[in-house]
């Protein structure tokens, strides 16, 4: 425990900073405008800052890292049981730099500038989806108090709209008949986004090497390819495959005391997005797909379809891992074989 560690609670005006004197055992706290936090950290020798991985986190981990500063990204679910009584900007950093003691709390890593772009088109892309939805299931809810119903799914639903368009005006008002307009025309409107964004995305495709690997992986599409290669990176921020399936949260969670261990649903923490991009996918090939491993075939066989695509899921998040972390291109067949020897007693230990 020295001063060479800061415990930094990032805001967008007043940044809190946290730390202890290795010399006097002196606890140092200091509030800083936002503009004057570059220019602090600056005039520091070499240290060691810590910070929740929460808005704008990478964007100053990429500044004060560039100032020749460690930076450690913590989970902020992880920092919060350490906040003690009151939470205020002082506690949190406070409970920052405690936390960055535990040296189990697995870092978040850092993502570039085109890490982060990648990510913000997913991000919007999938905004305009949820609005998507939400227009339609208005539309859907409007016509339904006027004795309209509407078949399930966006397509269907609009497309019966638009064949019984002429019956339904004859049972809504003028002004209902409006509305409806007005709501197919932000439809429109929001198609076009979409589609924008996702030639943007397949563009981003193109310019990353690791995207075009992990897009020959069955069941990850362009959108998977392009999600997966922006949060792993190089891949080095998780030891294993099993890792950065359970960073995902399609791994069982489990509870147990007294020796024993029970292993219960899904712990879904993690990403919710790429989460579903690899369960979509897996339920993609279960669905359509001629020759499935036999691995699979097997567990089609003996458990629930919902089991099979959740595992299916995490074996494509093991084998993108693998792909990026190695630097190799996807195998049908291909086989792990466990190390011998001195690799084995490494690997162990």
């Amino acid at each position: 425990m020295n001063r060479t560690t800061y415990g930094l609670d990032i805001a967008k005006s007043v940044m809190q900073l946290h730390w202890i004197d290795g010399e006097t055992g002196e606890i140092g706290r200091k509030k800083l405008a936002r503009v004057k936090l570059v220019d602090y950290f600056a005039r520091l020798q070499p240290v060691r800052v810590v910070m929740e991985a929460c808005g704008s986190a990478h964007h100053w981990a990429r500044a004060l890292g560039a100032l020749g500063h460690q930076i450690e990204l913590l989970p902020a679910c992880q920092v919060r049981p350490f906040v003690r009584s009151n939470k205020d900007d002082a506690a949190d950093a406070r409970a920052i730099w405690v936390a960055a003691q535990q040296s189990d709390i697995r870092r978040v890593p850092q993502k570039t500038v085109e890490q982060q772009a990648v990510m913000a088109l997913h991000r919007t892309r999938s905004h305009w989806v949820s609005v998507r939805t939400a227009t339609v299931n208005a539309l859907r809810g409007t016509l339904y108090e006027f004795g309209v119903i509407l078949p399930g799914g966006k397509n269907a639903g609009l497309k019966a709209l638009g064949a019984h368009r002429a019956e339904i005006d004859t049972q809504v008002p003028a002004t209902v008949q409006r509305l409806i307009d007005g709501q197919l025309a932000t439809l429109k409107d929001i198609e076009r986004c979409i589609d924008e964004f996702e030639a943007e995305i397949a563009a981003q495709q193109k310019q990353l090497p690791k995207a075009n690997t992990l897009r020959q992986v069955p069941g990850i599409g362009v959108l998977g390819a392009t999600a997966l290669a922006a949060t792993l990176g190089d891949g080095r921020a998780w030891k294993s495959g099993r890792e950065f399936s359970a960073s995902l949260g399609i791994v069982p969670a489990h509870s147990g005391t007294g020796g024993k261990a029970r292993v219960g649903h899904l712990s879904k923490r993690g990403d919710p997005y790429l989460r579903t991009l690899l369960i979509h996918g897996a339920r993609s090939v279960i669905t359509h797909a001629k020759n499935k491993p036999k691995w699979l075939e097997q567990l089609l066989a003996r458990r629930p379809l919902n089991v099979a695509v959740v595992a299916l899921a995490n074996k494509m998040a093991r084998t993108a891992w693998a792909l990026v972390a190695h630097g190799r291109d996807y195998e049908r067949e291909w086989k792990s074989t466990p190390p011998k020897g001195c690799a084995a007693q490494a690997a162990a230990a």
